[in-house]
Formats: C-alpha cells, sequence, structure tokens
C-alpha cells in the first residue's frame, strides 16, 4: 500500500473509506489503514492562510473553484477528504477521510468527523457533530445518507447510520447504544444504530428504576414517517407538520 498515492485518492474522491455494495455499507479497511500512517510519518508543520496560521500534520485542501466547491471562511477541509460539486461549507470543519456528496450544506460550526461518508442534497444544521471513526480499520464510519436534514445541535456517533430522507429534530442524539424507539404504532419499536429511511425523530425520554429512584433517560423518538406529500413541501413546513423545530 502507498499511502501517499491512497490518500491522494481519497482527496479526489476516487476511493472512499466506505461505499454502498448492494444495499449493504461496506469499510475500506485498507483506505482506513493508510489515513493512521500518514498521521504517523507526516511532521508538524506551520500553515499560513490567509491571515490565519495553523500548525499541523495535514494540510488544507486546495482548489475548490476547479472543484464548483463553496467555502466560506474560516470552514476547514483537510487533505484528503472530499468535497462533492456543489458542496457549502459554512463555517465548519471536514476532517481527512470524510466524503461529502453533491449539494450538500455543512452549516455553520458543524463538524464532520474522520472518515464520515456524507450522501447528496443532505442539510447538516449549525453546530452538528458528526463523529469519527478512524479506528479500528473495520469499523463502520458515520454515516447519513442521501436527502437526509439533520437539525441543529443534533450528534451522531459510533458509526451508525441515518436512512435516506430521514429527519432528526434539533438536538437529537443517535448513538449506537441508546435505542431508537418508533412510537408511531400500537406498541414501540426498538431500532439501534440506525436511523430508517424517511423517520422523523426528536428528542425523548424513557424512564428507568435506580437504586436511588426513577429517573428519565434521553432517547430519539421515531413520531413519523416522510412521505411524498413532503417532498412537495419546504423543509419548515415538513418539521412544522410533526411539531419539530430545526
Amino acid at each position: 500500500m502507498d499511502v501517499d498515492v491512497t490518500i491522494a485518492a481519497l482527496d479526489r474522491g476516487e476511493v472512499r473509506v466506505a461505499e454502498k455494495v448492494d444495499g449493504d455499507w461496506r469499510v475500506n479497511e485498507d483506505a482506513k489503514a493508510a489515513i493512521l500512517e500518514y498521521f504517523r510519518v507526516r511532521k508538524v508543520e506551520p500553515i499560513e492562510v490567509g491571515p490565519f496560521e495553523y500548525l499541523d500534520k495535514i494540510p488544507l485542501k486546495r482548489d475548490h473553484a476547479e472543484r464548483g466547491v463553496r467555502v466560506v471562511p474560516p470552514a476547514t477541509a483537510r487533505y484528503g477528504s472530499f468535497l462533492s460539486p456543489g458542496v457549502i461549507l459554512m463555517p465548519s470543519y471536514v476532517n481527512i477521510g470524510a466524503w461529502v456528496g453533491p449539494n450538500t450544506m455543512v452549516d455553520t460550526w458543524a463538524t464532520v468527523g474522520s472518515c464520515a461518508q456524507i450522501g447528496a442534497d443532505v442539510h447538516l444544521a449549525g453546530g452538528v457533530g458528526i463523529g469519527g471513526v478512524l479506528e479500528p480499520v473495520n469499523a463502520r464510519p458515520v454515516i447519513v445518507e442521501d436527502g437526509a436534514f439533520v437539525g441543529s445541535r443534533c450528534i451522531i456517533t459510533e458509526g451508525c447510520i441515518v436512512g435516506e430522507q430521514a429527519i432528526l429534530g434539533a438536538g437529537v442524539v443517535i448513538t449506537a447504544s441508546v435505542p431508537i424507539i418508533d412510537v408511531t404504532g400500537a406498541e414501540p419499536v426498538e431500532h439501534r444504530g440506525i436511523v430508517p429511511p424517511r423517520a422523523v425523530v426528536v428528542p425523548g425520554v424513557r424512564q428507568r428504576a435506580f437504586p436511588a429512584g426513577g429517573y428519565g433517560l434521553p432517547t430519539p423518538l421515531i413520531v413519523g414517517w416522510r412521505d411524498e406529500s413532503h417532498n412537495r413541501m419546504s423543509l419548515n413546513d415538513v418539521l412544522r407538520e410533526f411539531e419539530i423545530g430545526s
């Protein structure tokens, strides 16, 4: 494995850390291993960008105009990440190994962690935290599929998947260990680590008994499903229909 060749291919979007094959997400362990080795062999050096000065091992991406990407200062995308045409980065951060699909908005102070895979036509609203998953090399990164909307201050970690066209209301936290509970039917249905496609999710609470008494633990709740009629509505209209904010 030639580390420099692999990182350059990640930067151009010719190689991805994870891709969907026959309906399942598969991890490219060689690409992850190359990123880890790249960190090991690189030396810390100064980086100057206009009035800004940095000290880091990984250079920044360049040639945004040629790639059709809009980057608003002081947004930062590290070399070895890929930004598709039509991507808009408000002041935000995209780490090495991440892949961001066409026409996706990464809003102010949102972070896209190492190796995260963000689909096309996604909106990551202000302050969203997409976790990075570098190790172990066979671990699935965080994935947000095409057309999803992730509301302000949401957190998605531990290789969780947000399915196509799903909507996460402000403040939802998705982790591998906390159940996502569908409360739209007669009985609750639990999902773990995966938000189903077109689900509308809000922050909720589940009651648990402890030796010191009963307390509520935060848990995401599926309160509805995005249907074809919602595709013709503005996102704000959809959120209002389900009584959630962005």
